[in-house]
Formats: structure tokens, C-alpha cells, sequence
């Protein structure tokens, strides 16, 4: 089996270690991984397949017989360092916003659009590919098939998602504020505008200008590129929720031809990377308990939406780190591997 040089960039952070531990459970053929990272963790020892590999400071020349780079380091050191990879002959997979909307780079979810890599590997492309933001990845995977079976028109979605959809320090301001509410002591918001221990906040990114955040518009704008459907009419509420992991999703979908519930529950079964939990009778249901750790999307509270003809209510869940960032990551990665492997510059 021909084996792969991988670079990941912004190894030490939560989605860089995911990306590590999901490329060893999924056994993606690596022959050799290459941590990289700020120069403040230059030097670290992390574990990959049960040997140690050292943390590599991120540099322009950092990317030298690299087949594969998965990028999750923030959008401003993926616009300056991805190129770099992409130049030293890498397909670079990049887990930030900075390319999503460019129209020569694709935003690939590999049970929705696999067909849109070869754009970025083709004679003459740019060999950058886009990871959708974790919200939009596990909507699309649910509205896709039911677009297929009935003709999507509008959606209108709340999102209820968790603090490690902030990183680290989301995970460990939740952490502390819960300690330190139970230890009556004095309270500090610095990842988040405000409380976020048994708290909800209704912000999520900078305001767009229009009313809505950065992260609801990546929503609206993100669901129609990745779909092919640019003129799908979606409406994006997102909030905070003190919870660890996985992203919850309220949504609600509007059809051309009428869809049963019933009917929409036999097609998202036979869905890829899709399953149904759906017994409101014996409390069964997606939450964030059954979701963290699991690559599906867990889809659930499938009924006719009263407001309008033609429409379905559902509740989606999805683990953020995971399906949201590195698995999705790393399924293009196999998409590359197992279609496009010509177009890699693996010497293995």
C-alpha cells in the first residue's frame, strides 16, 4: 500500500491532537507524520501509532516531500502558510474559514460532494481543499439526502453548540467557572464575552454587520456551496451551551414535494455517515451524551413542522472535533488517497 508524508499544522491544539488520534484509528497508511505548531510548543512530545514524535516549529519550508497537509492553526497562519504548502507540492486540507468561499477552492464534505477534490488537485489547481465549519458539516449531511428525495427550499436552524467549538480555552474557562461557581469563589469570562457555566449565550463570532454573527452566516453561505443550491433560502441562530462536546442543531426544512416523517426516516437510514435515533415515546433521541466520541451524525425528533406545508422538524447532533473537524478532515484525506493518489506527490 503506498504510504504518505502528513504534515499537520497546529498539532498541539484540540482538533490538531483529534486529527492524530483519528488518522491512527482509521488506519490511514502514514509513513511518516510531522507535527507543526507556534515556536512556543517547538520541541513538545506528542504519541502517534505508539512512537514519539517531536512538535515542529510551523515555517514556510516546513512543508519539504509533504503529500498531505491537514492545517487547523486559525485562518490568519492558514492564508500565510498554506500557500507555502500547497507550492512544496502538498494538498492541503484546511480545518479554518480562510478559503471556504474562494470559488478555486473546494468545501468538501465527503458524503455530500467528493466529487468537487479533484478542483483542487486538476492540472492547474490551486491543491488547497476546505473543511466546512463543524455546524454546517453535520446539517448538510442530514438536508443532502432529503434534498435528493424531496427538493430543498428554506431551512431556519438554532444551533446549541459546545465550548470546544472554541478550542482549548473554551474547554477550560467551562472547566474553571464550573469549579469555581461550586466553590463560591470569584467568576472570570476571558474566552467568552460572558458567564458561560450554566449559562447560554446567543453570540457566536463577530457580528457580520447584518444582524447576524460571522459563525450564522457560515451557515447560510456554507450549506449553499457545499449543496450547489445558491439561492437556498436559510436562516442561522447560533448559541453557546454549556456543554463539552458536540454540536446540537434545531432545524427545520421546507420542501417542494411533501416528505413524511416517515418516509424521511427510511431515506436518512440508508445515509452515509447518518443515523437515526428516533423513539420520542421511549425518550430516545440525539444528544450530546451519545454523540461525543462518535463519527455520525445522529439525527433524531423527526416530525411534520406545523408551520408550513411541505416541511419536516429534526434534531441533529454531531460530535464537533470529531465528524466537525478531524474525521471530515481525514476522509478527504482518503477521498485524495484512494482517487486522486497521481495527483499526490508521495515518493513512497
Amino acid at each position: 500500500m503506498r504510504q504518505y508524508k502528513v504534515a499537520i499544522a497546529g498539532a498541539t491544539g484540540a482538533v490538531g491532537r483529534e486529527m492524530m488520534k483519528v488518522l491512527e484509528e482509521r488506519e490511514f497508511p502514514v509513513r511518516e507524520l510531522v507535527p507543526l505548531a507556534s515556536e512556543r510548543s517547538e520541541g513538545q512530545k506528542l504519541e502517534f501509532m505508539g512512537n514519539e514524535v517531536v512538535v515542529r516549529r510551523l515555517k514556510p519550508d516546513s512543508f519539504a516531500g509533504v503529500d498531505i497537509a491537514l492545517f487547523s492553526p486559525g485562518a490568519a497562519v492558514s492564508r500565510e502558510f498554506a500557500p507555502h504548502a500547497a507550492r512544496a507540492g502538498a494538498v492541503v486540507i484546511d480545518n479554518s474559514s480562510a478559503f471556504r468561499m474562494e470559488t478555486d477552492c473546494p468545501l468538501v464534505v465527503p458524503e455530500v460532494n467528493p466529487r468537487d477534490v479533484e478542483l483542487a488537485v486538476r492540472q492547474g489547481g490551486r491543491r488547497i481543499i476546505a473543511n466546512p465549519n463543524c455546524s454546517t458539516i453535520q446539517l448538510v449531511v442530514v438536508m443532502k439526502p432529503l434534498h435528493d428525495a424531496a427538493g430543498l427550499e428554506k431551512v431556519i436552524v438554532s444551533t446549541y453548540q459546545s465550548v470546544s467549538g472554541a478550542g482549548q480555552k473554551g474547554i477550560d474557562e467551562l472547566q474553571t467557572q464550573a469549579r469555581t461557581l461550586f466553590n463560591m469563589g470569584e467568576l472570570k469570562a476571558e474566552k467568552f464575552p460572558h458567564r458561560i457555566a450554566f449559562n447560554l449565550l446567543p453570540e457566536i463570532g463577530k457580528d457580520s454587520g447584518n444582524g447576524y454573527t460571522d459563525e450564522e452566516m457560515k451557515l447560510v453561505n456554507e450549506s449553499r456551496k457545499i449543496l450547489g443550491l445558491p439561492d437556498l433560502a436559510v436562516s442561522a441562530t447560533c448559541v453557546r451551551v454549556p456543554v463539552f462536546y458536540c454540536h446540537s442543531e434545531a432545524a427545520h426544512l421546507f420542501f417542494k414535494r411533501p416528505l413524511a416523517p416517515e418516509q424521511a426516516r427510511e431515506v436518512l437510514r440508508q445515509a452515509p455517515g447518518v443515523k437515526v435515533i428516533d423513539d420520542l415515546k421511549e425518550h430516545i433521541y440525539p444528544m450530546p451524551l451519545l454523540g461525543a466520541g462518535n463519527d455520525d451524525t445522529l439525527v433524531g425528533r423527526i416530525r411534520t413542522d406545523l408551520s408550513g406545508p411541505n416541511g419536516l422538524a429534526l434534531f441533529v447532533v454531531s460530535d464537533n472535533l470529531r465528524k466537525g473537524a478531524a474525521t471530515n478532515a481525514v476522509q478527504i484525506a482518503e477521498l485524495l488517497a484512494s482517487e486522486h493518489a497521481d495527483k499526490l506527490s508521495a515518493r513512497g
